[in-house]
């Protein structure tokens, strides 16, 4: 018997998500880790958003780029929480057909918004070690908003048709998807009608969002070519320094996407834990990870967060 999306009450669509195979028992155990990563996650991110905005030395370009990737990272950890959570802490493993293709829509929309940001950012360094006496001219306040809205509505237009033709499949008996949350490439594969538009519209969405990779490497092959021109070696390493958080950001991001995206498509024989580990990771890490990085290796940063935690520190005293 079929069931469409476009079901009535009495015939709702139900998918079901999975947590970790094997080790269902253990779910309870898994999901403290999972909320205190969830936690610092969206705790770090909202400190980097909340010393940006109340520090003016920090009102530069750059540090809006990373208020961009802190709203990315944030975007994409509220929008897998719900069902993470839910699977971990009461083993309820359903989700509505309609909730699922919102979801999806979020965690893609995020994913290309945190790609364009790191793009973006590539190219923010580029210009600060290529011209450092007309960046501030040439990155003005109003251009990196323009730039930001730019590109954001160009990731909500990119996965805006990822729901409309899911809901046009219809779905048989299988419900069961590949992880805790959904993805367009996993729900889509549980239809039984024609989805060729779906898996070349997902392809093409996939190779779009590649195509920042690509960027961003050329972009990092004439920052080294910048860096390579310049006569002092000690401002060779000082240009260097400044790219080391955003390298770490773009492998951090990069690494688990390109591998799920390409054991979705041309795995064979593919193991589910393994393919659940690396999925979750990319949710996961790549928020929780991004502020203590930039954190850690951007000075003013780093500075700015100590001296807000002593004058709570203070205050509390």
């Amino acid at each position: 018997m079929m069931f469409p999306l476009n079901t009535s009450e009495d015939e709702l669509s139900l998918f079901l998500l999975i947590g970790i195979p094997g080790l269902e028992r253990m779910h309870i155990w898994i999901s403290i880790p999972t909320c205190l990563m969830y936690l610092m996650a969206i705790l770090g991110n909202c400190t980097i958003l909340f010393v940006i905005r109340t520090e003016p030395s920090l009102h530069e370009p750059m540090y809006y780029f990373l208020s961009m990737l802190a709203l990315s990272d944030l975007g994409l950890s509220l929008s897998s929480l719900p069902t993470m959570l839910r699977i971990f802490l009461f083993n309820a493993m359903g989700i509505s057909a309609d909730a699922c293709i919102a979801q999806e829509f979020f965690i893609h929309g995020f994913t290309d918004m945190e790609s364009s940001v790191l793009l973006i950012m590539s190219f923010d360094h580029f210009v600060a070690i290529r011209n450092p006496l007309r960046y501030s001219s040439i990155l003005t306040s109003s251009r990196v908003l323009q730039i930001g809205l730019t590109f954001a509505i160009k990731s909500i237009l990119l996965v805006l048709p990822l729901p409309f033709i899911l809901k046009r499949l219809r779905y048989c008996n299988k419900r069961l998807l590949s992880h805790s949350y959904c993805l367009h490439q996993d729900v889509m594969k549980l239809a039984c009608s024609d989805n060729k538009v779906n898996f070349y519209y997902g392809l093409f969405v996939a190779l779009y969002m590649m195509s920042d990779s690509m960027f961003i490497g050329v972009s990092y092959v004439f920052i080294l070519k910048t860096v390579l021109g310049i006569a002092s070696h000690g401002e060779r390493l000082k240009a260097l320094n400044t790219c080391v958080s955003h390298i770490c950001a773009v492998l951090i991001f990069y690494v688990p996407i390109i591998t799920l995206a390409t054991m979705h498509r041309f795995a064979k024989q593919k193991s589910p834990l393994a393919m659940i580990v690396i999925a979750d990771a990319f949710l996961l890490v790549p928020p929780l990870m991004n502020p203590i990085v930039y954190c850690v290796k951007t000075r003013q940063i780093r500075a700015k967060v100590l001296e807000k935690l002593e004058k709570l520190g203070l205050k509390s005293k």
